[in-house]
This record gives structure tokens, C-alpha cells and sequence, in this order.
């Protein structure tokens, strides 16, 4: 490719143009990969019963029900106050849809469950990425903090760049309707009777449709009730006098709280937690960004003495990982830039910098292929490889370099120096890719999250290869347009200025009176250089040793 500079000039537009256009057509951004556990939950309430009495009546039952079921590795029980746990791991490569409905109807066919167990809860595991969370506390009673905790989160559920959020910290609704035994003996009523009456008054039905000559009239009990006041007007007794005997005048009815021994404080106020999280292809900064928009304008409406602050900022971890690639691009392009310039040319050190841009947005372009997402592994992916893009294109163009230095002309020395070293730099691309290759192997869910990182290393290098073995030649091969040079001529200024410092020949010089005469020393006395190598093996290890 290095006599049509035309073809390797489309191959970079290609690599460049279509990475920027896959990362702006939407690559999914997140903290961490999002992958399937699968993992299968079956979860049951059993109201009142201790860890024992969960175990024997509903854990062991439920464990001996899908034990059988085809695709589950692992089976683990939890047993606790009220309700049971059971997560079915599944074997590598089982359809999560198809083990879910053969759980399901495992635990469906149990018939042994006590009459007080609720209806069992079977579903996968999905995991949702957390990425902030905002804490309302402050010393105010706890049925004001869950008001406005329910009105941020309503708040913050209408921007459209939020989808998911959910409260915690914050206990569960409760009406409590405490009777004396003295009023059930007054009124000659049961707890059942009166259980049984709220529960027929305390009903939303629909009863089917009217025709009518103006149209069809739908039909509906409205008798819902969701405060307490309204539960105290129920009638429970109607006496042949006309007068009525109301829920209210046997019972104290009370608007509160499930009981428990959960309390959430934050520098030592109550407090309750909003979690945002992160779904579909939002991006973490997006969704911070907008829950923080919501902390500066809810600061002006809470109540005195309420207070809210941001936590949990998982979108700070993000920037920070993709601020230290960007920066360590910078430097890296900037150190190529000057290092090459300094001991090679200038027009050298511009295309060999190149490269580290070419690889990093052909990876990109193959991002949906491979289904990545730009996340913290991958953005290491990218740290890691980012002082390994560039070493065949350097290899290869001081190969060229040297061509060009015995007096060849630059297409005859482009295509002399790239077959000079195509074979070793492609025996280390091949080496590198296979020593990253074991941990696409990794079984398990721990497996979807190790393969991030050898596929994107293997994309970049042999992308950088292509790079390094077609388009740089090709450049190398010809001289630089007057545009380009136009452009860089700042760069190409300064670089000339310091080449008349002569670096490459004091370099030489240093090697040849430095370097040289204390490597034959070392290979005459070769076991004196071998026995000091060891004993610098050896206090190392022995320093390490002593400090671990």
C-alpha cells in the first residue's frame, strides 16, 4: 500500500471517521459492565414466623422443589425474621427465560407451605447500576421527611433524563386499628368481624357497563381507602334505633408505620436515601448531572431543618478514570511527539504519534460488534494499551529511518524498512494478543466482566498492526503536503532549532564511550555480572519479604 497513498488515506478516514461516528451515534457508557448474573430469585413471606419456622416450612421446601430443575448449579437459602431468600445460580450457557419458568412452576407445585406464607416471588436478577444517591435528613418527624422524599423522587422521575428511582431508609405506610376487648364486648363484635367488614367496605371494583341512549356508562366502586379517618367512617354496626356504630367509636385508628428495628441517620439526623440509577444507554455524568440539578433547586424548597445532599457519586469515579486516560494520551502523544523528533525527524515523529488515534478509534468502531460499552474496565483497557499502540509504529518507522539514512529514496526505504521488521513486530503484536487471550476463557459471570479487557486490547493492537504495516508506510513513503505542513509549522520550527543540537551524535558518542567499554567488561567477567544479578534478586526479594 505504500505506492497508493490514496487507498491507506481512505483506510485512516475509515478507522478515524467511522470511531467518532460509532462513539457519537451512542456507544453505552456506565460504570461497570452491565451483564447477566443469572442467578434465579425466589422470594417468600412468611409474616411472624422466626429463621427456624421459615427454614423448615418454606426453605426446605422450596430447595427440594427446584433442586431438579435442569440448568442450576447452585442452590443458596436465606432464612430470616418473616421471609426466606432462595437464589438458584444457573449452569454457564442455560436460557435465564426458560430456567425462570421452570422455577416457577417448581415452586408453583408446592403444596406444603403454612396457610400465612404469601404467594412466593420468582424472578431473574437484574442487576441496576447506582449512580448517585441524594439524602434528605434533618430533624423533622419522620412523616415529613417521607412526604418529601415522595415528592423529589416524583420530581426527579419527570426529567427526562432520569428513568429509575427508588427510595430507602424510609419505612412502609401503615394504619393500625387497635381495639380494646372491652369495646368487642360492649358491641358483642370479633376481631374477625370487624377484619372481615373493613375489608368488604375498603374495596375499588369495576361493575360492568349500563347502556344507556346517550352511550354505554361504566360502572365502579370507588370505596378505597388510604387514610386513616377514612377507615374510622366504616360502619361495623347498625342498630334497629337508626343509629350507627363506626369503626372509629370501638377502635383508634392510626395513621403510621410498619414496625421495625431499621432507623436511617446521616451525621446523627434522620434521614432517608433517593437512589438514582443508571438504565438503558443513559450515561452515568448525564444522570448525575441532572440529580444534582435537582439538589440545588430542592435546597430552596425543603422544609426548616431538612437538609439535602448529594452521595454516592459513581459518575465521580467515571470522570476521573476517563480524565486520567485523556491525560495520559496528552502526555504520551506529547512525549512521542518530542522523543522522535529529538533522535529521528519531525515528519517521522507526526505519523508514528498518529497511530495512537487511528488504533484508539478503530477500537471504537468495533465496540458493537463486540458488544463493549465505554466503563471503567474498558477505560483501563485503553490506559493499558496506550504505551503499547505505538511500539511496532516505532519500530518500524526507525527501520524506514535507517533506509532513508543510507541515501534510498523514501518510497524505496518505506517499503525496504517495513519488510526489514514486518515479521518480528508482527510476532509481538501476535504474542501480546495471546497472552491476554486466557482470560476471554474465564467461566462464570466473573467471565463477562474479565473479557472486557482482552477484547479490547486485542482490538487496539491489531488495529495499531494494521496501522503500523499499511498506512504508515504509505505516509512515510511520500513527503508531507504543503497543507499539512502549514498546519504543523510551529511544530516542524521547533523541531528544527533543536536538531541543531545534534542529539543523535552525542547520543552515539555516549554509547560508544560509555555504553560499549562496561558491556565488555560485564562479558568478560561474566559469573562476577551474573552472581551481582542474583544478589540484587535476591535483597530485593528479601526487602519485599521483610515489608510485607
Amino acid at each position: 500500500m505504500a505506492k497508493n497513498p490514496v487507498a491507506a488515506n481512505v483506510l485512516m478516514l475509515i478507522l478515524i471517521v467511522g470511531g467518532l461516528v460509532t462513539l457519537m451515534a451512542g456507544i453505552k457508557q456506565e460504570v461497570f459492565p452491565e451483564v447477566d448474573l443469572d442467578v434465579v430469585l425466589v422470594e417468600v413471606v412468611y409474616p411472624g414466623a422466626s429463621p427456624a419456622e421459615v427454614e423448615q416450612a418454606v426453605v426446605l421446601a422450596i430447595e427440594e422443589g427446584i433442586r431438579g430443575v435442569d440448568g442450576i448449579k447452585e442452590v443458596r437459602s436465606t432464612a430470616r425474621e418473616g421471609s426466606a431468600l432462595v437464589t438458584a445460580e444457573l449452569v454457564l450457557g442455560t436460557k435465564p427465560d426458560r430456567a425462570l419458568n421452570d422455577v416457577k412452576s417448581a415452586v408453583d407445585r408446592i403444596t406444603s407451605f403454612p396457610a400465612d406464607v404469601e404467594r412466593p416471588t420468582v424472578s431473574i436478577l437484574a442487576p441496576r447500576q447506582q449512580a448517585i444517591s441524594i439524602v434528605l435528613y434533618g430533624d423533622v418527624d419522620e412523616a415529613t421527611l417521607r412526604t418529601v422524599a415522595e415528592n423529589s423522587r416524583r420530581e426527579l422521575l419527570r426529567d427526562e433524563r432520569i428513568t429509575y428511582v427508588e427510595l430507602t431508609g424510609i419505612r412502609p405506610l401503615e394504619i393500625s386499628i387497635e381495639v380494646p376487648q372491652a369495646q368487642l364486648r360492649k358491641y358483642h363484635l370479633t376481631l374477625d368481624e370487624i377484619a372481615a367488614r373493613i375489608r368488604a367496605a375498603s374495596v375499588e371494583l369495576p361493575g360492568g357497563t349500563v347502556k344507556t341512549t346517550a352511550g354505554e356508562v361504566l360502572l365502579r366502586t370507588t370505596e378505597r381507602r388510604d387514610r386513616g379517618h377514612e377507615f374510622g367512617d366504616i360502619v361495623l354496626l347498625s342498630p334497629p334505633d337508626g343509629s350507627q356504630v363506626r369503626v372509629r367509636d370501638v377502635a383508634t385508628v392510626k395513621d403510621g408505620f410498619q414496625q421495625n428495628d431499621r432507623r436511617a441517620t446521616f451525621n446523627g439526623k434522620r434521614a432517608a436515601m433517593i437512589n438514582v440509577f443508571r438504565v438503558g444507554d443513559e450515561t452515568p455524568l448525564t444522570v448525575v448531572a441532572a440529580a444534582k440539578e435537582h439538589v440545588a433547586e430542592l435546597q430552596a424548597t425543603l422544609p426548616q431543618g431538612l437538609h439535602a445532599a448529594p452521595w454516592f457519586d459513581a459518575a465521580e469515579i467515571y470522570e476521573q478514570r476517563l480524565s486520567l486516560l485523556m491525560r495520559n494520551a496528552r502526555i504520551g502523544l506529547l512525549l512521542v511527539l518530542l522523543i522522535l523528533g529529538l533522535f529521528l525527524e519531525a515528519r517521522l515523529a507526526f505519523w508514528v504519534t498518529l497511530g495512537i488515534p487511528i488504533s484508539f478509534s478503530g477500537a471504537l468502531l468495533l465496540f458493537p460488534a463486540a458488544d463493549l460499552s465505554i466503563n471503567m474496565i474498558s477505560l483501563f483497557g485503553f490506559i493499558v494499551t496506550l504505551g503499547m499502540v505505538v511500539d511496532d509504529a516505532i519500530v518500524i518507522g526507525e527501520a524506514i529511518y535507517k533506509q532513508q539514512s543510507e541515501g534510498k529514496g523514501l518510497l524505496e526505504s518505506a517499503i525496504a524498512g517495513a519488510k526489514e521488521v514486518a515479521q518480528p513486530v508482527v510476532f509481538a503484536i501476535v504474542t501480546t494478543c495471546v497472552a491476554f487471550a486466557p482470560m476471554l476463557l474465564v467461566p462464570g459471570v466473573m467471565g463477562k466482566f474479565f473479557r472486557v479487557l482482552p477484547t479490547l486490547v486485542i482490538a487496539v493492537l491489531l488495529i495499531s498492526l494494521l496501522e503500523s504495516l499499511l498506512i504508515l508506510p504509505a505516509h512515510l513513503a511520500h513527503a508531507m503536503p504543503w497543507w499539512l505542513r502549514t498546519v504543523l509549522a510551529p511544530y516542524l520550527w521547533l523541531m528544527e532549532r533543536v536538531s541543531r543540537v545534534e542529539v543523535p551524535r552525542r547520543l552515539a558518542v555516549c554509547i560508544e564511550r560509555g555504553y560499549l567499554p562496561l558491556l565488555r567488561r560485564a562479558l568478560r567477567w561474566r559469573y562476577v555480572t551474573i552472581a551481582a544479578g542474583v544478589a540484587i534478586v535476591i535483597l530485593t526479594a528479601g526487602v519485599v519479604a521483610g515489608r510485607v
